[in-house]
């Protein structure tokens, strides 16, 4: 059997496109595939203007994805992240500075974010997974403790720690 292939759908009031066009544009190999909205029938279950988008298909890193205008019912909640690893503390700089632009600032602890469409992401240098899988316990928990006083991750300041340069 064929496993099936897994979209993320992401609930917005009425910021699908907004929100598909600014991840379309901070990540490579992305795209809008297609713009959906909605008719005139269903208004009564729905309440949406005909004519108004509904559903935007997208990809983010030729992972596909689907935003839908649903309405005010649902909210994002931080018990739901991307996690965006990142080879260098460049790629941390950019993806930190593009994704968390307009969000909220109180939601930024430990390499997460909260972007300005209420999405929660994590922005991780991949060697840090590296060093806290690190068979040495004690290197390990000196990068735990430097990173948990950080917001952005710093690759260097987390490199001193597991070397135990502090």
């Amino acid at each position: 059997m064929t496993p099936p292939k897994l979209t993320t759908c992401l609930w917005f009031d009425d910021q699908a496109l907004p929100a598909a066009e600014h991840y379309t544009s901070i990540f490579p190999d992305s795209s809008i595939e297609h713009v959906q909205h909605y008719p005139s029938v269903g208004q009564e279950v729905h309440g949406k203007p005909a004519g108004s988008v509904q559903l935007v298909s997208f990809s983010i890193s030729g992972k596909p994805f689907v935003a839908l205008n649903g309405g005010p019912n649902f909210k994002h909640s931080e018990a739901v992240s991307f996690m965006v690893d990142c080879k260098d503390q460049g790629e941390v700089d950019y993806y930190w500075d593009k994704l968390g632009e307009g969000g909220d600032e109180k939601k930024q602890v430990c390499g997460w974010l909260a972007d300005k469409f209420g999405i929660s992401w994590q922005v991780v240098p991949k060697q840090l997974m590296e060093w806290m899988k690190s068979e040495d316990r004690e290197r390990a928990n000196r990068v735990m403790s430097a990173f948990m006083k950080m917001k952005k991750f710093d690759l260097e300041t987390l490199r001193k720690a597991f070397e135990g340069e502090e």
